[in-house]
């Protein structure tokens, strides 16, 4: 990679990072549903009418929708707002790369690798040692909705492997509207209207920032610039640079946000962390002998 692109993509993994404090300032004065629906309101209109659908069938944009952001960005604001720190989240929610693969084991019947294997075990391990913490950075709901979160976008990325080969700003766009009126009419039901109706008279200067902040740079700068690395260079180039993510989003949370990094935080960290290099980097490294022949087992 060109020194640019590698600045470029270490700039990504820095705006997913902080993307997860801007959350956190969200959701003091928005409901968490009702935040899910600003976002994808915004990232959506008005976007539709200047790009087509995807090459696909509504049937599936409307899944993708419904798993990859009502269901994943929904169950991380919820678990936000449920007492998850910013910075845990933003660790926590990279385990979605080892539920993609068990779920690709289950329905697609592919074999994992040693690497994936051993990645998997330490990541889990490491989610597990968060789970005996006890502290205000973390509640057991917030860790539980936060697992749903990852397990939704597991499944978001298998539904994408079945889609195949469509335009993915348009599958984006397209599936952040349809998930609109189903999250609306939850918010309305579960949270109520005077809460949202509070959220929009009374948004202040510093919360409508964080909602463009998620909405603009995150969304989409950021897969605009990811998309484009990836169509110039090899996934196995581009991919480690999401290794960063979780250490922006961490030391993100401590500067803005004031969040203690205790050192069972830093243990959890180098598990999950050590778990998601082994799977990115140990296929490059030792790549004879531990092949999964492209994932798929015969059948």
């Amino acid at each position: 990679m060109t020194p640019f692109h590698t600045l470029a993509a270490l700039l990504v993994a820095a705006i997913w990072g902080t993307n997860f404090v801007a959350i956190d300032i969200l959701l003091r004065d928005v409901p968490p549903i009702f935040a899910t629906v600003l976002r994808f309101f915004f990232a959506a209109v008005p976007a539709i009418f200047f790009i087509r659908p995807p090459k696909t069938s509504v049937r599936n944009v409307i899944l993708y929708g419904a798993f990859m952001f009502a269901g994943h960005f929904g169950f991380l604001f919820i678990a936000m707002r449920a007492g998850l720190s910013a910075g845990l989240a933003s660790l926590i929610l990279q385990v979605h790369v080892f539920i993609t693969i068990m779920l690709a084991v289950i329905f697609l019947h592919e074999r994992p690798n040693i690497f994936q294997i051993i990645g998997a075990a330490l990541a889990f391990t490491g989610i597990a040692f968060v789970a005996t913490q006890r502290g205000g950075d973390i509640t057991a709901a917030g860790l539980a909705f936060v697992l749903l979160a990852a397990l939704s976008w597991g499944t978001a990325n298998l539904l994408s492997k079945q889609i195949g080969s469509v335009n993915m700003l348009a599958l984006i766009v397209w599936g952040s509207f349809a998930t609109l009126p189903p999250l609306l009419v939850l918010s309305l039901v579960l949270e109520g209207p005077a809460q949202a109706l509070a959220a929009l008279t009374g948004m202040k200067w510093i919360t409508f920032a964080a909602l463009a902040y998620i909405v603009y740079f995150s969304t989409w700068i950021g897969f605009t610039v990811w998309s484009t690395l990836l169509s110039r260079y090899p996934t196995a180039t581009v991919t480690p640079f999401a290794l960063l993510v979780p250490i922006f989003g961490m030391l993100s949370s401590a500067l803005v946000l004031g969040e203690n990094l205790e050192p069972w935080k830093f243990v959890a960290a180098t598990l999950v962390l050590s778990g998601l290099a082994i799977n990115v980097f140990g296929p490059r490294l030792y790549p004879l002998g531990f092949s999964s022949q492209n994932g798929r087992s015969p059948r």
